[in-house]
């Protein structure tokens, strides 16, 4: 910066986290007087869902930070004032319109009772700067009855993650007396420790964080949903034809047009018909929360791990249009800039693996929702049409439910109407 040239300071904000607010701050990942670039990371809170990196809207020298690890924020909170020349900073965009970069998305899953008080408490916890934990892990700590402050954690300075808990619970039951039979969490025994050198040459590999945090929300899932899956498969051949025929006109207008925009539409329709697949358990057990609103959830693959945007009101948009939102989605997914609303709000997720092959698979539900569709890759398949055998293209459904809301027969009906909707392309008009 030249002599002349006029100082600016930028009051750096919280932007729009989604329907989150007073999250705490897990990391500062600057110190005063550095430099930082635009898109630089600043500081990094985390909410049940997802841990979110808030980067800096312009160039420029730290100055002041307005808040300390543990600090609950909101959109708007002040959090950095940073120092940059003029020319820089009225290039920059305003800094509470600069988008928050989620790192590493969880699947949503249903608190324990005793979360959202948890989670109020920890933020004013005298004992935070004992233990580097965020509440959703405290609150875990909690459930397990362990003395979080015992824990060692291997996150980002320190940072206790949930593993890190469960680590500590299966080291403590493994100690235990030999009259005692150690178990872990739900009074499952744990998987005794193997040191896998005795064998042979071994190398610890880390995990992605995305995989991190998602692995245990869909532990959680396994753990207490009732998981029945149901296969059947849809005859797709005159759909798949016509499909082809819109990804070329889409190719030459920049998008593309999968089966799976067919997919989502025809699951609206038959959420629509069999509402329980759209509905939630109630936290008290004996209802079920019925949703007038359909959004739809998809398996996006990232180089970093599995990640599962949300199309918001799939039932007011046509296939071209959900095919955008597709394509803007999962892009957005490979390149670590989806924001807590993009993921958040879903009612019925999809996961497809057709691209990649399998002929069935049992998905894990995304609770708290209580359906899950898996899509394996279709295949040419002879089928009797009552006179004779004729090639018709297949396409696998592997659908997963939590049998506390739906059962086996439900199950099966919806799975009729899906593939009868799918085999008439002209019924997803209706």
């Amino acid at each position: 910066m030249g002599r002349g040239d006029k100082v600016m300071t930028i009051d750096v904000k919280v932007p729009d986290i989604g329907d989150f607010s007073d999250v705490p701050v897990v990391s500062i990942l600057v110190s005063v007087g550095d430099v930082v670039s635009e898109e630089d990371p600043l500081i990094e809170v985390e909410s049940d869902k997802a841990t979110m990196e808030v980067p800096s809207p312009a160039a420029g020298k730290v100055a002041e930070i307005k808040v300390s690890e543990g600090d609950p924020v909101s959109e708007g909170t002040l959090i950095v004032v940073l120092e940059g020349d003029a020319a820089a900073s009225a290039a920059a965009p305003e800094a509470e319109a600069a988008p928050a970069a989620v790192a590493t998305p969880a699947p949503a899953a249903p608190a324990a009772p005793s979360a959202p008080a948890a989670a109020t408490a920890t933020v004013t916890d005298s004992g935070f700067s004992k233990a580097h934990a965020s509440p959703s892990v405290r609150a875990f700590a909690r459930q397990l009855d362990i003395d979080i402050a015992k824990v060692n954690g291997t996150g980002r300075k320190g940072r206790i993650l949930r593993e890190d808990v469960t680590a500590f619970l299966k080291s403590s039951t493994a100690s235990a007396p030999a009259t005692a039979p150690a178990q872990g969490g739900m009074g499952i025994p744990p998987i005794p420790a193997v040191d896998f050198s005795k064998f042979g040459p071994i190398e610890n590999v880390e995990m992605p964080r995305i995989k991190k945090i998602s692995g245990p929300a869909l532990h959680r899932s396994w753990l207490n949903i009732p998981h029945v899956t149901h296969n059947d498969e849809a005859d797709i051949t005159d759909l798949d034809k016509y499909r082809k025929e819109m990804d070329t006109i889409a190719k030459e207008n920049g998008y593309r047009v999968t089966l799976l925009s067919f997919v989502i539409k025809a699951s609206v329709s038959a959420l629509k018909e069999h509402w329980e697949f759209n509905s939630s358990l109630h936290p008290d057990g004996d209802k079920l929360i019925k949703k007038d609103f359909y959004n739809i959830g998809f398996a996006a693959d990232t180089p970093n791990g599995l990640m599962v945007p949300v199309i918001k009101d799939a039932d007011r948009k046509g296939i071209v249009e959900i095919s955008k939102d597709l394509l803007e989605l999962s892009g957005k997914a490979r390149d670590g800039k989806l924001k807590g609303d993009d993921m958040s709000g879903a009612t019925f997720t999809i996961s497809s693996l057709g691209g990649i092959g399998g002929t069935s698979f049992t998905p894990i539900v995304n609770a708290p929702e209580v359906a899950i569709l898996g899509l394996t890759r279709s295949k040419m398949a002879p089928v009797w049409n009552g006179e004779e055998f004729v090639p018709r293209l297949m396409q696998p459904l592997s659908l997963s439910y939590d049998h506390r809301a739906v059962d086996g027969a439900l199950a099966a009906r919806f799975c009729v109407t899906l593939k009868t909707l799918l085999g008439d392309m002209r019924k997803l008009m209706w």
